[in-house]
C-alpha cells in the first residue's frame, strides 16, 4: 500500500519539504521491498500485537476461548495428531534409507558449512533447549505419581514413567523437525527457491507460493514460532526465578520473572549483534559443554551404577513399546483419567512440536547446507535423541530413585520449576558444591533461553523477509526484543488477572499445531513428487584414469548377476569396473524425458 501513487502524493502534500519527504519515503519503501515480505510481515505483526493486547485487556477471555478451541481439537482431531506424528517418523526414516538419501541440501558439489560438533550443538540447543531442563525431573515424577493406567508409586510405574518420557522427547519430535528442515533445505538450497515454508509446496501449487496461499502458510509458521517461543521463554524465566529463590531466597514472582526475561533477552540481543558464527554458534557450544558438565556431576554423585542399568532398561523398554505407544488411543478403554492424561501430555507435545517445527526446521535447514539428506537425517535424529535419552535418564531416574526409596520426600510435591534444584540439593555433596551445581543449572537455562531467542529471531525474520537466509541484523534485533516482550507481557497479564496467560499462550501453540500438521502432511506429498524428478547419473571418469588403472579395469572380468561374461556390457552405467571408480551423483531432471 505504501507503494501506491496516491499515498505518495498524500505524503508529498503533507510535507514541508516535498523532495526530502519523497526521498525518505522512497528509501523506506525500497528497504521494505528489498528486506521484507510485506504481506507476511504486516499480517504477522498485526496478529501478534492483537493477541498481546487481547491478553492484556481480557486474559480471562483469552484463556476461555483457547481452552474451548483446544478441547475441540483434542476431542475431534486426536487421531490425526497420533497418526501424523508417527507417520512423520516413518517418512523421514524411509527417505534416509532410500537412494534419495544421497541428495545434497545444495548443489551436488557443495560441502557442509559447519563442523559436526558446532552443527550438533546448534541443532540440539535450538530443538530441545529449555524444555529438557524444565521437564527432565518433573515430568517422570508426574507420570510416576499419577500414571494414565495402573497404580502409581510402584517399580512398574517408575519404568513406565521413563518410557512415556522417552516417547514424548524421542524420535517423534525430531522427525517432525527433520521433515520441515529437509523440505526447506532441499527446495531452497538445491532448487533455488526462497527459504520459506511455502516454497516446500511448489511442486503442488507452483507460483502461487508467491501469492496469498503461500502467505497464509508463512503467517501460520510465524504465529506458531512466536507463540511457541513465548511459552518456552516464559518457562525459562520461571525456572531461573525458582533457582534464585532456592539459592538466595528471592521471591519467585512475576516481577522477578519479567526482569529475568528482559535481562536474558539482552543477552540474546548481544548474540544477534555478533551473528550466527560468533553468536549462536559460540553460545551453543558453551551451553553444550556446561550442560554436559552438569549431567556428569549428577551422574557421578548420584546412583551411578543404578543409572547405567536404568539407561539400558529405558532404551530397551522404549524401543519395545514404541510401536504400541505410537498408535495408542486411550479413549478406546473408556478410562477418563487416561484420556485426560493423553490430552495433557501426548497431544500437547505433538501439537507443540508441530507449532515449533517452522522454527526448528528452518533453523536446521539454515545450518545444514551442503549435507546429504542421509547425513542430515541421521545426525539430526539419532544424535540428539541419544543425547536426550542419556540426559533424561540421569536426571529423571535420579528423581525417581529418590521417591522409590523415600516416598515422602519433598520431591514428590515439588513444582515443575523447582524439581531440578531439589534433586541437586539432595545429592551427597557439600552444601557449597550443591550451590555451585545449581548456579551452573541456572546458567544453562539462561543460555538455552538466549540461543532459543536468537535462533528464533533469525527464523522469524527469514519468514517475514521473503526467505533470505542472511537477514539484516536490525530486523533480527527487532524480533528478538519482540519475543522477550511477548513473554513478559503475558506473564504480567496472567499475574494481574489471576489467570494463567502463559498457559493460554501454550494452548495457542497447540491450536497452531493443527493447521501446521496439515501443512507438514502436504509437504510429504510435495517432497515425494519432487524426489521423483531426481535421477541417478553415473559419470565414468574416462581419461581421468591413469594408464595402470585403465589396464586393470580392462583386465578385470565383467560380472552380471554373479556370473562371469566375456563381452563388455553395452551400457557404461552397468559396467562394474567403471562403477567402482565412477562419480555417482543425483542430478535434477529439468523436465526432460530421459529414460534411465
Amino acid at each position: 500500500m505504501l507503494g501506491m501513487s496516491g499515498q505518495e502524493q498524500r505524503d508529498s502534500a503533507g510535507s514541508d519539504d516535498p523532495a526530502v519527504e519523497s526521498s525518505a519515503g522512497s528509501s523506506v519503501r525500497q528497504y521494505l521491498r528489498e528486506h521484507t515480505n510485506p504481506p507476511v510481515f504486516v499480517v504477522s505483526a498485526l496478529l501478534t500485537v492483537a493477541f498481546v493486547l487481547w491478553g492484556v485487556i481480557a486474559p480471562g477471555n483469552v484463556s476461555a476461548v483457547a481452552d474451548a478451541v483446544n478441547g475441540f481439537i483434542t476431542t475431534n482431531f486426536d487421531w490425526l495428531y497420533i497418526f501424523a506424528a508417527t507417520g512423520f517418523v516413518v517418512f523421514v526414516l524411509v527417505v534416509m534409507m532410500s537412494r534419495h538419501g544421497r541428495i545434497r541440501l545444495g548443489p551436488s558439489d557443495s560441502t557442509p558449512e559447519y563442523g559436526t560438533l558446532s552443527w550438533f550443538a546448534m541443532l540440539f540447543t535450538a530443538g530441545m533447549g529449555i524444555g529438557l531442563v524444565f521437564f527432565a525431573v518433573s515430568e517422570p515424577i508426574t507420570h510416576f505419581t499419577t500414571p494414565p493406567t495402573g497404580q502409581g508409586g510402584t517399580d512398574q510405574a517408575s519404568q513406565n514413567a521413563m518410557v512415556y518420557l522417552f516417547y514424548h522427547w524421542g524420535l517423534h519430535p525430531w522427525a517432525i523437525y527433520i521433515l520441515l528442515g529437509m523440505a526447506l533445505g532441499y527446495f531452497a538450497f538445491r532448487k533455488g527457491l526462497p527459504l520459506r515454508p511455502a516454497a516446500a509446496l511448489y511442486p503442488l501449487i507452483g507460483n502461487r507460493i508467491y501469492q496469498w496461499p503461500g502467505a497464509v502458510v508463512d503467517v501460520l509458521a510465524v504465529f506458531g514460532t512466536l507463540f511457541g517461543l513465548g511459552t518456552s521463554l516464559g518457562l525459562g524465566g520461571q525456572q531461573v526465578g525458582a533457582g534464585l529463590e532456592t539459592l538466595f531466597g528471592i521471591t519467585n514472582g512475576p516481577t522477578l520473572q519479567v526482569i529475568l526475561i528482559l535481562a536474558i533477552t539482552a543477552v540474546a540481543v548481544v548474540s544477534v549483534m555478533l551473528g550466527i558464527d560468533k553468536g549462536i554458534r559460540n553460545l551453543s557450544l558453551t551451553n553444550l559443554w556446561l550442560a554436559f558438565i552438569l549431567m556428569v556431576f549428577v551422574f557421578a554423585f548420584g546412583p551411578t551404577r543404578t543409572l547405567l542399568a536404568d539407561l539400558a532398561g529405558n532404551v530397551g523398554q522404549y524401543l519395545q513399546n514404541l510401536p504400541g505407544l505410537s498408535f495408542e488411543m486411550f479413549p478406546t478403554n473408556g478410562n477418563g483419567t487416561a484420556q485426560e492424561w493423553q490430552n495433557d501430555w501426548t497431544l500437547f507435545y505433538w501439537g507443540w512440536w508441530m507449532s515449533w517445527s517452522p522454527f526448528v526446521g528452518m533453523f536446521l535447514a539454515r545450518i545444514s547446507y551442503g549435507r546429504t539428506i542421509r547425513s542430515f537425517t541421521a545426525g539430526a535424529l539419532f544424535a540428539p535423541v541419544g543425547a536426550s535419552m542419556v540426559w533424561l535418564t540421569v536426571f529423571g531416574n535420579s528423581g525417581l530413585q529418590t521417591l522409590l526409596s523415600d516416598p515422602g520426600n519433598e520431591l514428590a510435591t515439588a513444582s515443575d520449576e523447582t524439581a531440578l534444584f531439589v534433586v541437586l540439593d539432595q545429592l551427597p555433596v557439600a552444601g557449597i558444591v550443591s550451590i555451585v551445581a545449581s548456579v551452573v543449572a541456572i546458567i544453562v537455562v539462561v543460555l538455552f533461553f538466549a540461543t532459543s531467542s536468537d535462533s528464533g529471531s533469525l527464523v522469524v525474520d527469514i519468514l517475514t523477509n521473503g526467505g533470505d537466509p542472511n537477514p539484516q541484523w536490525q530486523q533480527r534485533l527487532f524480533w528478538a526484543v519482540a519475543e522477550g516482550v511477548i513473554a513478559a507481557v503475558l506473564l504480567i497479564a496472567g499475574a494481574a488477572s489471576g489467570e494463567d496467560a502463559l498457559g493460554a499462550l501454550q494452548t495457542a501453540s497447540i491450536v497452531a499445531g493443527l493447521p501446521l500438521c496439515l501443512v507438514l502432511i502436504t509437504m510429504c506429498v510435495s517432497l515425494v513428487k519432487a524426489f521423483n524428478t531426481e535421477r541417478f547419473i553415473v559419470r565414468a571418469p574416462g581419461p581421468a584414469l591413469s594408464p595402470a588403472a585403465g589396464m586393470r579395469a580392462a583386465a578385470r572380468p565383467h560380472l552380471t548377476t554373479g556370473q562371469a561374461v566375456q563381452q563388455p556390457p553395452v551400457d557404461d552405467e552397468q559396467d562394474p569396473a567403471r562403477s567402482e571408480t565412477a562419480i555417482a551423483e543425483l542430478a535434477t531432471d529439468n523436465g526432460t524425458n530421459t529414460t534411465e
